[in-house]
């Protein structure tokens, strides 16, 4: 008999010599039910696993953590702290790896969010929760693997922060195969490729937006054929960076944020200059009319229309002319 099953028949069989309690029925039922725990463990059917209750002070995120740790407030993760507190633990463990850093025992895999939890019930004097934590032997290729089915479908991460996620291990675990990637994580082609599309979006337009969380899948798809064009890309970065300086002034208390729809419609507006309407109005109330009045032509726009799309109407106006 191998170590192994020594083992196993040592902990399931441990305390049958003790008294047997009273009654042959419960004695019947104590030793059926360690029959039945030998033969699930010796058949693979019943994996068993170690958890561990450890000071989150010792635990890091994984540097390559699909969640953005730094976005995690007290008030995003309120319904996490609030249930780790009446539920006197925390019921989910996190899945962790050793370190490699010696300032630290573990790095988190999945569990960023819990690990916040835990820690701001530790710095609000609750200093009796502690992190559950499951340790497991991952590469990082599997760690990513692990990271991204936990975490896909949850709300809380959002289209940009995945995205990232996914332009960084398409290169790193998969050596620029997207098809490699697409099917290791069993997802479509065009689903991964949309997702790569977004990662690449200008610095300019990023920082246009109120918060990563704010970017979605369908802005990049929206903008692509505007960024694309050598002609409307630089209106669209233009735009994008007199926005960011707005949000800039926001963050530091000076009025207020443009919300991410709002960010979106004003870059596809900025890359779609005004049309000219002969004898009609323009396509948009900041757009230029013209209408005939005898022998001579009749040029309306708003006061505030840019500089920028009123050559663009008056050059359309000569080409057509």
């Amino acid at each position: 008999m191998t170590r192994k099953h020594d083992a196993i028949f040592d902990d399931v069989l441990s305390g049958l010599d003790a008294p047997a309690p009273a009654g042959g029925e419960r004695a019947g039922a104590r030793f059926l039910k360690r029959s039945t725990a030998i033969s699930e463990r010796m058949s693979g059917e019943l994996e068993e696993k170690t958890l561990r209750w450890v000071d989150p002070g010792r635990c890091r995120m994984w540097d390559r953590h699909n969640r953005d740790y730094a976005l995690l407030t007290e008030d995003n993760c309120r319904d996490l702290i609030d249930g780790i507190r009446s539920q006197g633990r925390q019921e989910f463990p996190a899945i962790v790896r050793p370190s490699s850093d010696p300032a630290f025992d573990y790095e988190v895999i999945c569990g960023a969010r819990r690990h916040f939890a835990v820690s701001w019930l530790a710095w609000n004097n609750y200093t009796q929760f502690k992190y559950l934590i499951e340790v497991r032997d991952l590469s990082d290729e599997e760690a990513f693997r692990l990271a991204d089915i936990e975490n896909r479908d949850r709300e809380d991460i959002s289209d940009y922060e995945r995205a990232m996620d996914y332009a960084d291990a398409v290169e790193r675990y998969y050596g620029g195969r997207q098809k490699a990637m697409a099917e290791r994580l069993e997802v479509s082609q065009p689903w991964l490729s949309r997702y790569l599309q977004l990662a690449k979006l200008p610095s300019e337009v990023v920082r246009a937006f109120p918060s990563i969380r704010d970017i979605k899948e369908r802005n990049a798809r929206d903008l692509k054929p505007l960024l694309s064009d050598p002609d409307t890309a630089p209106l669209v970065l233009a735009e994008a960076r007199k926005i960011a300086e707005t949000q800039a002034k926001a963050a530091d208390g000076q009025g207020g944020y443009v919300d991410g729809l709002a960010v979106v419609r004003r870059l596809v507006k900025a890359g779609k200059p005004a049309r000219v309407a002969v004898d009609g109005k323009a396509d948009s109330e900041d757009g230029v009319s013209l209408r005939k009045r005898g022998r001579k032509v009749v040029m309306e726009f708003s006061a505030d229309i840019p500089e920028r799309e009123l050559r663009a109407a008056v050059e359309a106006f000569l080409t057509t002319r």
